[in-house]
């Protein structure tokens, strides 16, 4: 009985498109948020006016609720009241307002910005974290001998953080793969489940079809998935070895 409930999963044809749905979502809120991470925490980590400050302000994001942040992300884009949608035809950015969050591709759009939006803090700080224990030597050496902001970045700054980058990379992993509010309220009213995730399928088929059985098969193999996803990367990346 159980194995037939996996062969249930396998057999929808609508898994391939959650599956790529799932890729696409982890792989792109992780990378992007990343990128942003690393340049903000390199910015951050000069001396200037204001940058208490800031670093304060990047904290808010991380702080608030991820239910409250994403409903306040979904109705500032609601067609009818939601104000950034009406402040981009003020601009006349959009002809008239437009349904982002009705439709499974923007929607599914929307849902990435917020997941990068709500991951950037914690990644940021992570990061700023690493930077921190880099001998000011090293980098002071680095200058007297010539080497320019990009050398001095690639092939300093970078083989000194591949501890720091791979804490943060599979902590986002796991957060991202299993972030269900950020989907359940963008695109969890959405019909069908063209924006669905693994993750938000699951939640589907316990709350809204009531296949509970479904539901759990699903999850064990969601487990199993995030376990070799992780795997991978330590295995290609290999952030403890040795330089």
């Amino acid at each position: 009985m159980g194995l037939a409930n996996y062969r249930r999963v396998f057999e929808n044809d609508g898994l391939p498109q959650v599956l790529i749905n799932t890729a696409v979502w982890v792989a792109g809120v992780v990378f992007v948020t990343v990128v942003l991470s690393m340049a903000l925490a390199q910015f951050l980590n000069k001396d200037f006016p204001g940058r208490r400050a800031i670093r304060l302000a990047i904290l808010i994001p991380w702080a608030a609720s991820v239910v409250m942040t994403t409903t306040v992300f979904y109705y500032m884009l609601e067609p009818n009241v939601g104000i950034l949608n009406k402040f981009l035809v003020q601009i006349n950015v959009l002809d008239e307002t437009f349904g982002f969050t009705k439709r499974p591709v923007s929607a599914f759009a929307v849902a990435m910005a917020v997941g990068v939006f709500v991951s950037v803090p914690f990644t940021t700080y992570t990061i700023l974290a690493g930077l921190g224990t880099i001998p000011d030597e090293i980098l002071e050496a680095a200058d007297v001998d010539g080497v320019n902001r990009w050398q001095r970045y690639t092939r300093i700054v970078l083989p000194q953080l591949r501890g720091t980058l791979a804490v943060a990379v599979i902590i986002n992993i796991i957060n991202v793969f299993n972030s269900l509010p950020i989907l359940r309220i963008i695109t969890g009213d959405l019909p069908g489940i063209k924006a669905d995730t693994t993750t938000s399928l699951t939640f589907k088929l316990l709350t809204l079809y009531r296949e509970p059985a479904l539901a759990q098969a699903l999850s064990v193999f969601n487990f199993g998935l995030v376990l070799v996803i992780i795997a991978i990367y330590m295995a290609v990346t290999r952030p403890m070895r040795e330089d």
